[in-house]
């Protein structure tokens, strides 16, 4: 369940592909911790930018911007400049819960007697992954910082963890899945 989303776009004036003269301003939000992508009503008072934290938790008390969560969208569904701001939120979210994506790499396993993870994560093949996996018998990884410094063929693992969101996201096809939630 989601309780904070992100804004990635705000459509003041309703959806263009909307029929009718009343139409209602909407806003697409991508989840801090399932990454599910949402489209939002948000409140008539409620002034939104892209970026925006906003809470669509079940409590509508805490409810600031948004009246209520009209449905979730598949990435498709989104507009382009939806898509086009997806990646940079992602990186704030994963920047944002460093911790949480530190311990991937301290707990990430085989998933087949071939397959690992890690290898699924854009940019780290069978030698990376065999690097970490030795690294973190030395210890577990702190922070993203002493990935780095511990394995330097590694020079942003943010950016490595936004990308597979983003392609999760994206790409139905996916067989599997280590962030986003179906």
């Amino acid at each position: 369940m989601e309780d904070y989303a992100r804004i990635i776009d705000y459509l003041p004036q309703g959806h263009p592909s909307e029929k009718g003269f009343k139409k209602e301003p909407v806003a697409y939000g991508v989840g801090e911790v399932e990454f599910k992508l949402f489209e939002l009503v948000p409140k008539s008072d409620a002034i939104i930018t892209m970026g925006d934290r906003v809470y669509i938790g079940k409590e509508t008390s805490q409810r600031d911007k948004v009246a209520h969560v009209k449905k979730r969208v598949g990435y498709d569904e989104l507009t382009a400049a939806a898509q086009a701001e997806l990646p940079f939120v992602i990186q704030e979210i994963v920047e944002d819960t460093e911790e949480r994506f530190v311990k991937f790499f301290n707990e990430s396993q085989a998933i087949s007697t071939r397959y690992h993870m890690l290898e699924l994560i854009p940019g780290l093949g069978k030698k990376l992954m065999w690097a970490i996996v030795e690294e973190r018998k030395k210890g577990n990884f702190k922070s993203y910082e002493d990935i780095t410094k511990r394995v330097p063929a590694i020079k942003s693992p943010s950016k490595l963890i936004a990308r597979r969101i983003e392609e999760e996201l994206s790409d139905p096809t996916q067989k599997y899945h280590l962030f986003i939630s179906k």
